[in-house]
């Protein structure tokens, strides 16, 4: 997935100067925040040039037209969220781990009231059935969040906390699962009661994953 930091055009033309690169870069900003608080359909190219202080020559000189923007906010907001977490699942390589991650998303979505929800999960609901492009980079970005829950797994199995037989694949694609679930539902009700609880019953499926031994370990460790 290209980085919307990448200094070429996005018809994969000539290198842009540094101060081209920051006018792209402070239009597909000004379309993502635009984008995440009123939606794509009611977002205009209009909009998007008044909120980024750019010219209609200059819009159109970085994107061809609307869906080559949305496109970039995709990549984009993707970006974002998995930048966002990156410091929590990179340290974490254990079920503990896990569960602060899930607590920290949990607190995160609590103080603003399940406002926005998942802004991937966002785009996806409002552009998987009318654009194929976009689609596939909405796909691509689950997959990268699935990937890095993934490693978290991956990493329990090489300290044995996790037996040899789990799936680790499927584990993340469970806890994906149910962290998009409870977004959704946070969105709607503004409680983050559903996504508390299907986390937790996604990491308890975890927990019945991982060595008897390990898990009488811990427990022993957390009663001390």
């Amino acid at each position: 997935m290209a980085a919307i930091g990448s200094t070429r055009t996005a018809q994969g033309g000539p290198t842009l100067t540094a101060r081209g690169a920051a006018t792209r870069a402070r239009i597909i900003e000004a379309a993502a925040d635009l984008v995440f608080q009123q939606g794509v359909s009611a977002t205009t190219l209009d909009d998007v040039m008044a909120a980024s202080g750019t010219s209609k020559s200059q819009l159109y000189h970085y994107f061809a037209d609307k869906d080559a923007l949305t496109n970039a906010v995709v990549v984009r907001e993707t970006e974002r969220v998995l930048d966002a977490q990156d410091h929590l699942l990179r340290d974490a390589n254990s079920l503990a781990g896990l569960r602060a991650w899930a607590a920290a998303i949990v607190e995160f979505h609590r103080e603003r009231r399940g406002v926005g929800g998942c802004p991937i999960g966002s785009l996806a609901g409002e552009l998987s059935d009318s654009s194929e492009d976009a689609r596939l980079l909405l796909q691509a970005g689950f997959a990268m969040w699935e990937d890095r829950i993934r490693a978290v797994l991956d990493a329990m199995h090489g300290t044995g906390e996790l037996r040899a037989d789990a799936v680790t694949a499927d584990l993340a694609a469970a806890i994906l699962t149910a962290l998009q679930g409870g977004l959704l539902l946070t969105q709607t009700t503004h409680l983050t009661r559903h996504l508390e609880l299907g986390l937790q019953m996604a990491l308890e499926h975890v927990a019945l994953e991982c060595n008897t031994g390990h898990r009488h370990k811990k427990a022993r460790q957390s009663g001390q």
